[in-house]
């Protein structure tokens, strides 16, 4: 992301897309951003260097993902004639091993 679109103490972010079929291009589903100790310096998150000298943190800050976000590329990728959608295979251990998901 540019320089201009850092919030507040970012000194780098990263936005990362994922391919959205009725926009016909990628749309952010999450992103990264790094602080250094801008962040640690507000809450006092401190450690100990090898010396025993106290210095503050480096943080990072990012969003796991945006769950309304990713259900758009999901939906579009995966939903099936019937209604159905399609499990990803990345995703299926955490939907306990179901490979589709159905109407009730």
């Amino acid at each position: 992301v540019c320089t201009g679109d850092l919030g507040m103490g970012q000194t780098a972010k990263y936005d990362i897309e994922t391919w959205m079929p009725s926009r016909n291009s990628y749309g952010e589903t999450h992103s990264a951003s790094r602080f250094y100790d801008f962040q640690a310096r507000r809450l006092k998150l401190r450690y100990r260097d090898e010396a025993k000298k106290v210095r503050f943190c480096h943080t990072l800050n990012n969003t796991v993902i945006a769950s309304p976000r990713v259900l758009i590329p999901i939906l579009e990728l995966y939903q099936n004639a019937d209604g159905t959608v399609t499990i990803p295979g990345a995703l299926r251990p955490y939907m306990g091993g179901r490979g589709r998901i159905e109407r009730q």
